[in-house]
């Protein structure tokens, strides 16, 4: 579904990546780690159209995406939770979640309010307080809602739990946990590694803009001395 081939960006003179190379396939959940500072945010803003790429390609779903805009990027089907949140504050659970919707790619079964309701039943019970006002869980849940909203083949989570209590967290991973089992791609950063690990089929390391390490998401993988070498502090 997602190939990028050789990606290389940045921002003003410096390089960011390096030549990255990563794939996702149809209904794959693939988790991007590594220290802070390593190119994965970088990494996702190339995919959405934020940072474009200056060299390598990035192909969705057949096509050429590396010189779109990012809006044009969306409605192909990217959905992207972005660090932060980014959610519209002043407007209701419910105004955000209708402002974005869309089914540009004409799903036979599309998310509908409801579906992410179901998903995130708190949403429900908040529908008419502002964004603003929620927890920062909530606003988390209502980012992925967003995102989910316009439909996406695949969505992009950038730090899915950073920052929140366990509890939420929980939540959060059982959300994404419904998502793959639906069948969504999901490319996801994030910092639990072992939350991570049970979640995805694949695993990319980064380290210093490159991709370093990439194999199945399981224990025997993911060994110790590996972590402790690209994700240890």
């Amino acid at each position: 579904m997602l190939h990028l081939e050789n990606v290389k960006t940045g921002y003003d003179a410096g390089l960011a990546l390096f030549g990255v190379t990563l794939e996702v396939g149809e209904a794959e959940v693939v988790a991007l780690l590594g220290r802070n500072g390593m190119g994965k945010t970088t990494t996702i803003r190339s995919i959405i159209g934020l940072t474009p790429p200056r060299f390598g390609k990035i192909i969705f779903n057949g096509v050429e995406i590396q010189n779109l805009p990012s809006y044009k990027i969306a409605r192909l089907g990217i959905g992207l939770v972005p660090e932060g949140r980014q959610i519209f504050p002043t407007l209701s659970v419910r105004e955000n979640l209708l402002a974005v919707a869309a089914n540009h790619c004409n799903h036979s079964d599309p998310y509908t309010m409801e579906r992410v309701f179901s998903i995130f039943p708190r949403l429900e019970e908040r529908q008419k307080q502002s964004g603003g006002s929620l927890s920062g869980g909530e606003q988390q849940m209502l980012a992925i809602a967003r995102a989910l909203m316009i439909n996406p083949s695949l969505l992009l989570l950038d730090e899915a739990t950073e920052g929140l209590a366990p509890l939420v967290c929980q939540e959060i991973w059982s959300g994404l946990d419904i998502l793959k089992k639906r069948g969504l791609s999901i490319l996801v950063i994030d910092k639990d590694i072992g939350a991570l690990t049970a979640i995805s089929d694949r695993t990319y390391i980064m380290e210093k803009g490159e991709v370093v390490w990439s194999g199945e998401s399981t224990g025997e993988n993911l060994s110790r001395e590996l972590t402790l070498r690209y994700l240890g502090v």
